[in-house]
């Protein structure tokens, strides 16, 4: 639950869903706070939020098919577009056409790409200490078996 603190600032903005939606508040407004952190850390990088797990997913397979990154992020097909082709003005990325089937396009990285890995890795450690600072290991285990318990009912 939110602190005192945080909670008088929270209802100020919106006092009646904080009121009568308590728990989807919470996870709202703990959501934005970690979105608009990581936001900070990764524009330090060049990056926006999300192109971050492309190039991570990419770094654990890499020429990987545009439909996979679609299929594994759990997004359409344009935002996975439109995030691939800022990754590649970037030089992060590269597209190719799949030797089998030209109709498959698949992301690789460049050199680029694979140098961006630590700094990667870097920006979400700190927002791992950010974000468990306040919270004991058993609370940090608690929030992952609550977080698992709620993600497969908001997904139906």
């Amino acid at each position: 639950m939110l602190q005192d603190t945080d909670q008088s600032e929270t209802r100020a903005h919106c006092p009646c869903l904080m009121r009568d939606h308590p728990v989807s508040f919470a996870i709202f407004a703990l959501a934005r706070a970690h979105r608009a952190r990581a936001a900070t850390l990764l524009a330090e990088i060049g990056l926006f939020p999300g192109q971050e797990v492309l190039l991570m997913q990419l770094a654990e397979q890499d020429g990987q098919a545009q439909k996979t990154l679609c299929d594994q992020m759990g997004l359409d097909h344009s935002t996975i577009a439109k995030s691939l082709t800022r990754l590649e003005r970037s030089g992060l990325i590269e597209r190719r056409k799949c030797n089998e089937d030209g109709r498959v396009s698949q992301v690789y990285l460049t050199p680029a790409g694979r140098e961006a890995r630590d700094s990667i890795s870097t920006v979400w450690r700190e927002l791992e200490r950010l974000t468990v600072s306040d919270l004991t290991p058993a609370e940090q285990a608690e929030l992952i078996g609550i977080a698992q318990k709620i993600i497969p009912g908001i997904e139906q």
